[in-house]
């Protein structure tokens, strides 16, 4: 079979062609690019492997190309990369591994094409395209990629146990192709993924969060985060979130299953946005419920307080996890903290005071906030459901109507601490911030508008009830 080759892509295959005969190396694409292209996805990294030094042919088509790109070397792996046009090369020479049982470092030595592509994760992922002038564009497919395709199958290229546990990540990444591409893992090899699954403790977490992240990425995830459950991984890399399964029954009452519940959250939101740390914030939402799960006779299951328990729970979920300790952080930390607010609108009559306050509180993530709580509608109960989009749909109206009357959003205090020292003549102290605080309660509850004459005469009523007098010449 000939693979088909893009025209402007031609001159790049080219001149490693041309480049690979001069210096003796047969030289060949392999891998992810190879895979997407016959599956119609889009791509834009190469790799290409040699039968000899890959640098030296990384630094030999740098210099055909114009103008010349930087080759930035990695002695200690036998890699290099250039960009060219939007384009990230990969060169390497290819190579055998071989895995002491205790370490994910290899042993490395020169190896033929075979020996490479018996090194890769799976099937679908070892197929190659010649560059050699006398099969230039055929497939080279010594594992079944190409059936597998097919079949949307992920199978191991050698024994699975043996590929797992060369580099344990293989299992991880079985799962996030699985999710990604919509394919199955074969049974032998999902089977293996449960046996070797302990391995997974040798891999940094750097390592493990970025194919999670990709996992959380795909149109899919809830996909990935089941089989990573099935298999025992899950428990092993984020036992908070393999600890929501389950459902307890008391006197024949019991709650839903908070695992497939945050999963079914997780799906929903993802029909909406790609936003990676919004989809966290719907993994991490009900993250405490097992640890605030009582049981009342008269009332059933709770969960009180969960919201704010699971708040606290991200920063240290997140360390574990090697997750960013920044604004992302604090992003979800909010929405997690926040996501029952709106929900528990659509059950009361809805004053301006409330809706304020969620304005207040949501900032400009308010619109963020409200993609997860329509998420977080999960109920099978259909008039259940309706009844609540139709509420939240007046809760969103009405969080346009205050806002354009009121501007509380990312709200600035009309008065601020300057100048109520410099009205009263006093120095910073408790008193300013009472006094702060006051204003901004009364604007929040609707006693005053907002804006600085209303926020200024308030402010000359609380310092009078505080004793104080106003500074002559102020």
């Amino acid at each position: 079979m000939i693979f088909e080759i893009k025209n402007d892509e031609k001159k790049i295959f080219d001149l490693v062609s041309e480049n690979a005969r001069e210096l003796g190396y047969p030289a060949y694409v392999v891998g992810g690019y190879v895979r997407d292209r016959l599956l119609g996805r889009q791509t834009k990294d190469l790799d290409i492997v040699c039968v000899g030094n890959g640098i030296r042919l990384a630094q030999a088509v740098a210099t055909c190309l114009r103008p010349v790109p930087r080759v930035t070397v990695y002695q200690r792996f036998g890699t290099a990369m250039l960009r060219y046009r939007g384009i990230e090369i990969e060169f390497v020479g290819a190579r055998k591994e071989s895995y002491r049982h205790d370490s994910r470092k290899p042993a490395v030595e020169e190896g033929s094409l075979e020996d490479d592509q018996n090194r890769r994760d799976f099937t679908i992922n070892a197929l190659a395209v010649s560059l050699n002038a006398e099969d230039f564009g055929s497939i080279v497919d010594s594992f079944g990629g190409l059936k597998h395709l097919e079949e949307k199958i992920i199978k191991t290229p050698l024994e699975p146990g043996r590929t797992f546990s060369d580099d344990p990540l293989r299992m991880m990444r079985a799962v996030r192709f699985s999710t990604q591409l919509d394919f199955e893992i074969e049974p032998e090899t999902l089977k293996a993924i449960s046996l070797f699954r302990n391995r997974i403790n040798i891999v940094s977490r750097e390592r493990i969060i970025t194919e999670l992240n990709k996992i959380i990425l795909s149109d899919q995830p809830s996909k990935g985060f089941k089989i990573l459950y099935d298999t025992g991984l899950l428990k092993l890399i984020f036992p908070e979130m393999a600890g929501l399964q389950g459902v307890e029954v008391k006197n024949g009452i019991g709650h839903k299953d908070n695992f497939y519940h945050t999963l079914e959250v997780l799906e929903n939101l993802s029909k909406n946005t790609d936003n990676l740390w919004l989809r966290w914030s719907a993994i991490m939402h009900d993250i405490a419920k097992p640890a605030t799960k009582r049981f009342q006779p008269k009332i059933g299951w709770t969960f009180h307080g969960h919201e704010a328990l699971g708040a606290a729970m991200v920063p240290r979920v997140f360390k574990k996890l090697c997750l960013p300790l920044d604004h992302k952080m604090k992003y979800v930390q909010k929405l997690v903290r926040l996501h029952l607010r709106p929900i528990s609108l659509t059950k009361e009559n809805i004053t301006d005071s409330a809706i304020r306050r969620l304005l207040f509180d949501a900032g400009d993530d308010i619109d963020d906030l409200m993609l997860l709580c329509q998420a977080d509608i999960t109920s099978k109960n259909a008039q259940k459901v309706k009844r609540y989009l139709n509420n939240y749909e007046l809760v969103k109206q009405r969080l346009i109507e205050v806002e354009e009357k009121d501007h509380i959003r990312n709200w600035q205090p009309p008065i601020s601490g300057e100048i109520i020292m410099e009205t009263f003549g006093i120095s910073p102290s408790r008193q300013v911030g009472d006094i702060k605080n006051a204003i901004r309660e009364a604007i929040l509850d609707g006693v005053i508008d907002n804006d600085y004459q209303a926020a200024f005469d308030y402010m000359l009523k609380k310092g009078k009830e505080f004793g104080l007098e106003v500074e002559q010449g102020s």
